[in-house]
Parts: C-alpha cells; sequence; structure tokens
C-alpha cells in the first residue's frame, strides 16, 4: 500500500490562536467595564461611543465570534487536518478565513461604538458587514468540504459531523435573520416586522448558542478531551444518538425565548417541547465527554488541561440542564427579563466555552512550539482563579434574579403594588452587582496569567513550521454498503450524502414554525387603529436602536397581574406591524416602555435624558447629553420611509413629500412643550445666545425625535387607566 507523505499546515492554527488571546483579552475587558457601569453609571459620561448602549453590543459580539470565533477555527484546524490525514484543501482559503474573519471584528469594533446597528441580539452588524460573513463563511466551509473529499482517512470520526452541521446551519441561520433593505451604505430595516421579526431573530439568536457556541465545541470535545487523556471517546454509539438527535431538537427551541410574548401561542409550546427534550441528547454528550475519563482521574489531577476540561464539560452540562427547565412556562414567568438570564448566559459562555478555549491552547502551544508548558503552576492557579470567578460571578446573578421575580410579582393586601417604584429593586439587588464585577475581575486576571505563561512557552520554544506526516492513499471502495456495515457506518463515509441528511434534519424545525408565522396571515391579526411612525417618530425610533436602549428596555408587557398593574395593557401582536426590526428586548435593568406613551411630560423626558438622576434619585441610567446637544440628521428620512414602503409600511407620497414639513412641525410643538418649563425657557435661551450662528433650534436636535417616539409608544389602542407612572430609570 503506498504511503504518501504531507505536511500539516500549524501556521493557520498558530493565527488563529494568537487571535483568541488578544480577542479574549478584549472582549472581556469591555464586559467588565459594562459591569462597572452598574455601579458607576456616570463613568463615561459625555462620551457617547462608550455608553453602555453601544459597548452592550461590542461585548457579546467581541466574545461571541472574535474570542470563541478564533477558538473554534483554531481547534478545527488543527483537528480537522489529523482527523483526515491531509492538510487544508486551500492555504489560500485558510488565510481568506483568517484575514476576513479578523476584519469583520475590526469593522464590528468601529461600528458598534458609533451607533451603527441592527439591535438584533447577536445579529447587530449592519448588512455590509452581515455579507462579509456570510462570505467568509462560505470559504471557511468550501475549504472544510475540499479538505474533506480529498481525505486520506475513510470514515469520518464523530467531530466531523458537528463540524459540518455547524457549517450549514450557521450559514442558513445567518443569510435568513439577515435580510434586510439598506438605506444607505451603514442603515437598514428588516424585512420581518414584529412578531414575526421576533421569531426569526430568536429562531437565529437561540440557535447561534446551539450552532456556534455548542455543535463545534462538541466537536472539539469529542477530539481533545480523548487526546489530552490519551483514551479512546467512551462510547460511539452514544455519539451518533447525541449528534443527530441533538441537531435535529435544538433548531425548533427558539420560541422559548418568547413564552408570554404576543407569539403564537402555538410557536410557544411546540418552542417548550423540544426544549424540554433538548434535556436527553445534550447530556448524552456530556455522560460521553465526562465517562471518557474513566480510569484518568489521577491525570486530571495533576493536569491544568484535563481539570479546565472536565469544569468545561460540567458547565455544559449545567447550562444544557438549566436551558430546558427555563423553557418551562412557570419557570420562564420567573426568570424571564431577570438577571437570572445573565447568570445561566454566563455559565456557558464562562465555563463551557472559556474553560474548554483555554484547556485546548495549554494543550496546543506546546505542541505547536515543540517545547512543555512553561509553567503548570501557573495553568492551575488560572484554573481555580477562573474557576472561583465563575462562581462569583453567577451565583450573584442568580440571586439578584430572585430578588427581582420576587419584589416585582409583591402585592399588598388592596391589590397595590408592594413595589411601584422600579427603583427598589434596582436599589436592592446594587451589592450583588457588585460581587459580579469582582468575579469576572478573578476571571479576567486569570486569562492575563494565561497570556504570560502562554508568553514564556512560545518563547522557549522553537518557529511553528508545517508537521510532517504520512498516510496511505485512500483505496476505493463499493459506493453501496458492504457486508456487514451499517447504515451508518456507510453513511460515515460519504460526506456528500451525510452532508445533506444533516441539512434536512436541521430544517424541518425552522421550516414548519417560520413558514406559517410568515405566511399566515391571523397569526399576526391586524388593529385598525394601529397606524405607522410619523418621519420624526421614525427618526426618534432609530435614535432608540442607535442608543442601544433595547439593552436595558422591554417594549412586551406580558399578561400577568403585577406587569398590567405596573405598566398597562398586556401587549397585542397587531401592535407591532410597522416595527422593523421589533424591540422587545431581553432584559429588564430599566422598566418596560411599551405604554409609556403620555405618561410623563415631554420636560420630563428631556431632564431624564440629559441627567437621569434628577427626575430618579438613585437611578443607574447614564446620561444621554448628547441627543440634547446634537443636530437631528434629516437628510435621510424620505429614504428610510420608501424603504419602509417596501416593506409593507403604507406610508403615502404625500407623507413622504410632506416629511421635512411634518417634522418641523412635530417638532415646533414639542418644543413649545418644554417652553412650558421656566427652568427650561432660562437655560434654552443662555444656549441660543451662547451658541451664536452655529444654534441648532430646539425643534430640530436629536432629542426631540426621541420624545416624539417614546410619546408615541402604546398610544395606538385605547386602554383602561394606566394608574400612577413609574418612572422609566435605567
Amino acid at each position: 500500500m503506498e504511503v504518501q507523505q504531507f505536511y500539516y499546515d500549524n501556521k493557520i492554527v498558530k493565527k488563529f490562536l494568537y487571535a483568541t488571546v488578544v480577542f479574549g483579552i478584549v472582549g472581556m475587558t469591555v464586559g467588565l467595564l459594562l459591569a462597572f457601569m452598574f455601579l458607576f453609571p456616570n463613568l463615561t459620561d459625555g462620551i457617547s461611543w462608550l455608553s453602555f448602549g453601544r459597548l452592550r453590543p461590542l461585548h457579546t459580539n467581541a466574545v461571541i465570534f472574535a474570542f470563541v470565533g478564533n477558538a473554534m477555527f483554531a481547534g478545527i484546524y488543527y483537528s480537522l487536518q489529523r482527523l483526515l490525514k491531509t492538510r487544508m484543501a486551500s492555504d489560500l482559503l485558510s488565510n481568506i478565513n483568517f484575514w476576513g474573519w479578523q476584519l469583520i471584528i475590526v469593522a464590528a469594533a468601529i461600528t458598534l461604538p458609533l451607533g451603527y446597528t441592527t439591535s438584533k441580539e447577536y445579529a447587530e452588524l449592519e448588512w455590509p458587514i452581515d455579507i462579509a460573513i456570510a462570505v467568509v463563511w462560505v470559504v471557511f466551509g468550501i475549504n472544510m468540504i475540499w479538505t474533506i473529499l480529498k481525505r486520506r482517512q475513510r470514515h469520518m470520526y464523530v467531530a466531523v459531523w458537528f463540524y459540518l452541521a455547524t457549517f450549514i446551519t450557521v450559514a442558513v441561520l445567518h443569510i435568513f435573520n439577515s435580510l434586510e433593505l439598506p438605506v444607505n451604505g451603514l442603515k437598514s430595516y428588516s424585512v420581518y416586522a414584529g412578531v414575526q421579526d421576533a421569531l426569526v431573530q430568536w429562531w437565529y439568536g437561540h440557535n447561534a448558542v446551539a450552532f456556534f457556541l455548542t455543535t463545534p465545541f462538541l466537536g472539539l470535545m469529542y477530539y481533545f478531551v480523548p487526546k489530552a487523556a490519551n483514551r479512546p471517546i467512551y462510547s460511539y454509539r452514544l455519539s451518533i444518538v447525541h449528534f443527530w438527535s441533538l441537531i435535529f431538537i435544538y433548531i425548533w427551541a427558539g420560541p422559548h425565548h418568547l413564552l408570554y410574548t404576543a407569539l403564537p401561542e402555538w410557536a410557544q409550546n411546540l418552542g417548550v417541547a423540544f426544549s424540554v427534550m433538548l434535556i436527553a441528547p445534550s447530556w448524552g454528550g456530556m455522560i460521553n465527554g465526562l465517562l471518557t475519563l474513566r480510569g484518568a482521574w489521577d491525570k486530571v489531577r495533576t493536569s491544568p488541561v484535563l481539570k479546565f476540561m472536565v469544569v468545561a464539560i460540567t458547565g455544559y452540562g449545567m447550562a444544557t440542564f438549566e436551558g430546558p427547565m427555563l423553557s418551562i412556562k412557570t419557570v420562564n414567568a420567573m426568570a424571564h427579563y431577570t438577571d437570572w438570564i445573565i447568570a445561566h448566559v454566563h455559565v456557558g459562555a464562562l465555563a463551557w466555552n472559556g474553560f474548554l478555549t483555554f484547556g485546548m491552547a495549554y494543550w496546543l502551544i506546546p505542541k505547536l512550539f515543540k517545547t512543555d508548558l512553561f509553567s503548570k503552576g501557573l495553568a492551575n492557579f488560572h484554573f481555580w482563579i477562573g474557576t472561583l470567578g465563575i462562581i462569583l460571578y453567577a451565583l450573584p446573578m442568580y440571586v439578584a434574579g430572585f430578588t427581582q421575580w420576587a419584589m416585582w410579582k409583591q402585592f399588598n393586601p388592596d391589590g397595590t403594588l408592594v413595589y411601584g417604584n422600579f427603583l427598589e429593586t434596582v436599589t436592592e439587588i446594587i451589592p450583588m452587582y457588585w460581587m459580579r464585577a469582582i468575579g469576572g475581575s478573578l476571571y479576567i486576571l486569570g486569562m492575563f496569567v494565561m497570556v504570560y505563561n502562554i508568553y514564556k512557552t512560545i518563547r522557549s520554544g522553537s518557529k511553528v513550521t508545517d508537521e510532517l506526516a504520512e498516510a496511505p492513499a485512500l483505496q476505493r471502495v463499493s459506493k453501496r454498503r458492504i457486508a456487514g456495515e451499517t447504515f451508518h457506518n456507510w453513511l460515515e463515509r460519504k460526506p456528500v450524502q451525510l452532508t445533506i441528511l444533516a441539512t434536512v434534519t436541521v430544517l424541518i424545525g425552522g421550516i414548519i414554525q417560520i413558514v406559517p408565522t410568515i405566511m399566515v396571515k391571523s397569526n399576526v391579526p391586524t388593529i385598525e387603529n394601529v397606524k405607522p411612525y410619523t418621519a420624526l417618530e421614525l427618526e426618534g425610533r432609530d435614535l432608540y436602536i442607535r442608543e442601544g436602549c433595547v439593552s436595558c428596555h422591554s417594549q412586551m408587557i406580558r399578561p400577568f397581574r403585577d406587569e398590567v398593574e405596573r405598566y398597562g395593557e398586556y401587549s397585542k401582536a397587531g401592535e407591532f406591524v410597522y416595527d422593523h426590526p421589533f424591540l422587545w428586548g431581553s432584559k429588564r435593568t430599566g422598566p418596560d416602555l411599551h405604554r409609556i406613551g403620555g405618561k410623563y411630560s415631554d420636560n420630563w423626558h428631556l431632564n431624564h435624558m440629559y441627567d437621569p438622576q434628577s427626575t430618579s434619585s438613585g437611578s443607574i441610567m447614564p446620561a444621554y447629553q448628547w441627543l440634547i446637544r446634537d443636530e437631528l440628521d434629516k437628510s435621510q428620512t424620505e429614504a428610510k420611509m420608501r424603504t419602509m414602503v417596501k416593506l409593507g409600511v403604507p406610508y403615502t407620497e404625500e407623507d413622504i413629500t410632506n416629511a421635512q414639513q411634518s417634522m418641523l412641525e412635530q417638532g415646533t410643538q414639542i418644543e413649545e412643550n418644554l417652553y412650558t418649563d421656566p427652568d427650561f425657557a432660562k437655560t434654552y435661551e443662555a444656549d441660543k445666545k451662547a451658541g451664536g450662528a452655529e444654534f441648532v433650534e430646539m425643534r430640530n436636535r436629536e432629542i426631540v425625535a426621541l420624545i416624539a417616539y417614546l410619546q408615541r409608544l402604546g398610544t395606538d389602542i385605547k386602554v383602561k387607566d394606566l394608574g400612577e407612572a413609574v418612572t422609566p430609570e435605567n
């Protein structure tokens, strides 16, 4: 049998590992800054691009796509070559994948703080960057599939199945969730509206967690845990069941993020049913990973690599038990919109993704540089301080979540809310935010220790070179099943058939959930009184999106007694038919705003944005003073309205032609309302004198558009008396 020599490409692995470490530090540093902004809300006052609402999506994108994404590519490029006994098919495609991905990350780091965002969770990047993501992702997929086709190893190991499923599903999710109509080079509107947009977004959002943060890392687990332990995977049969059941069930679970909302009941119930079922394949994978270490526990005690991997798999088990539990409606009613969800997400991110990445890095770096790890002691220190950081982060957030739920739900004997002011809940959990900041500090300290350890290891090693390997050429065999060969054995040597079957398995759930919601009109009944936003309100809504207000405020009142009492009539599906994109939110750091329209004066809103503590003593909302100073850009208003018309919003040609006049009239009315406050009139006149030729009339400032939008919210339908207003602090 002919033995062929070839070289593994180690340099591409090194590049992705370096990027993983750099962007891990950056993403977690931004996260730590955000944690301290809960404690010191005026920390970055006056700097628009450092405000909480703009930095929050930067943090999530940096951790998910820069840190975890680069780690995923590093692990896949290393393991795939060795599992298939061949070099990556194209060095050019590998490098396009690397440099393209880094340019996308840099583009995100520039545009998000500048306020260019779609506001859709984990998909905030604007349309040109979305296209770039799709192109680079397809380049990665072509390179991977091409490599599989030229392999020297006949049967594809389980890790390769997970890599294929990741490529297919992320491509489908990203493309369909990112369908949008551009207004200009950095502004677009989602093609979906309201309820439909919410369903598509969380079909994407949940499965971005499933197929970007989970399935590729399961593939890495199936490769690196046996390698580090020097033992075979515990059960081949269990890996088969794990793979197929996971990719089939996961795709259905997205609606559990939208329980008790305006989403149709049947879609919610489907999401619940499949989410509960998820625990079986998830725990099957966890058990397969942990039992691989049977008989190797002595090695675990001495190996920092295996320590990280054991805690990572345990964190995966905890998160995938909690996820199905949170999808049960009674539990979801307690947890949704609270810090419980923050704890849940970070157990998965910090333990599962973070620790598996650290274990993989500690295993790979010495091999790539042909040396020993500089210090096992420092690696063990990183492990223990990182573990302590996770505990000190997660436990306080669980306590905060339970506290929020308990306080929001309490009623007095006379039927009034015990804690009618939302701020009472916020001040109660400030100590928990301090503990979270300490936990996050410890976790990132561990990363700096790792950076030093890796640096010293690299300095003691040799330059990374392509690794010589040899393997026999792949011999042709029958395309049909060989005697004694099971169907799955046959499938494992047929990459095209396996890919097609995985694609069909993944798409079934999405088609059944999304197509009826979009195509069947009765799923989103119309309400006659609901009208499109005026031109000024549309501009104000875009400012709300730009500033990331949706990160802290929801616009979805659920049909619970406490929410209706606190916020007003529960939200109806037909109220959101002109919302491109939807803004229901997923966290209440501040109260719900869906019925905020008309509850406060225009002047209150201006003061609240200029100095939140002046209207809401003890508020942790940052100031947005640039909104009061800056002139509203009205140059794109007509283009925005015409784009909305293409999406089905019934603006007339007259509405568009008269947009500038309409904005002037509505802005002038708000300016007159502001003059009712003597303090405003005095300050404004002084501002006018000081401004000279550069003075901008208040009616033309950004704050006026935002006030117009806020005063519109929830006013389209007639609702019962909303009672005494609640301070909308952040």
